[in-house]
């Protein structure tokens, strides 16, 4: 079995007023991977993906991206390693256009300038946005903007892509054309979602995270046919979904 990507083991957290958030998390994703983590507002889902970079620290446990410790001595390669795209996209958009934001984080790691160039332009057109790169972003749509904040996470190059809420405020086109291009990646996916038909869509495995611990793992068609579950947790598929017959 490889070395996972992503390695929470026992993994607990509780905020300064008291507050505890998660009560030891176990969760393996390995290369290649697409993973949906679900669960109920409230569950702890962005308290654990802000430890896979270091900006919460784990009370007890251990944090490991593909076998480095996040660890102080380790972060500037950890936050490389871990691409998170926000739910919002104007958190991560900054800059006077398209081409300065995906850049920017190339640059940070001291890349020369022809490098960086070639990542700008090759994150671009993976998401399909490679003719907008000298628009302000604030000119584009929201789907668009989706996009390019996605680009300024593969310019440097993760190892594994943290999407919250992707689908999130997308009309039906930009919601198909975004799983288009996580589908087309090739890379290690955790997505934070709830949005059941997306999980369905793009994830074959899924977590459900309930009260600070994992409650389910396993196939996503199955976690989404136990209809039991799915009350238990306070999670509905759309009115009329009829999940897909099984595949023999």
């Amino acid at each position: 079995m490889s070395t996972p990507v992503l390695d929470l083991r026992g993994v607990a957290f509780a905020y300064p007023d008291g507050h505890q958030a998660l009560f030891g998390v176990d969760l393996h994703v390995h290369p290649g991977e697409r993973v949906a983590l679900l669960g109920p507002n409230g569950a702890g889902k962005t308290t654990l993906v802000l430890h896979l970079n270091g900006i919460l620290r784990a009370g007890r446990g251990s944090v490991a991206i593909s076998g480095l410790p996040v660890e102080d001595a380790n972060l500037l390669e950890i936050r490389r390693r871990v691409g998170i795209v926000f739910q919002d996209p104007d958190d991560q958009l900054f800059m006077p256009s398209v081409r300065d934001d995906v850049a920017f984080g190339p640059a940070n790691l001291g890349l020369p300038r022809p490098v960086i160039e070639e990542r700008v332009e090759s994150a671009l057109r993976a998401v399909g946005m490679l003719e907008y790169a000298d628009r302000p972003p604030h000119h584009l749509s929201f789907g668009q903007r989706r996009r390019v904040a996605v680009a300024t996470v593969l310019a440097m190059e993760p190892e594994i892509l943290v999407l919250d809420e992707p689908s999130s405020n997308l009309d039906p086109a930009s919601r198909r054309e975004l799983a288009d291009i996580i589908t087309s990646l090739g890379v290690t996916v955790l997505m934070v979602t709830h949005d059941l038909p997306y999980a369905l869509q793009l994830c074959e495995r899924s977590v459900i995270l309930a009260d600070g611990v994992i409650t389910a793992d396993g196939a996503t068609r199955d976690l989404l046919a136990d209809a039991a579950l799915l009350e238990r947790h306070r999670l509905e598929l759309p009115y009329g979904f009829t999940l897909p017959a099984a595949s023999a």
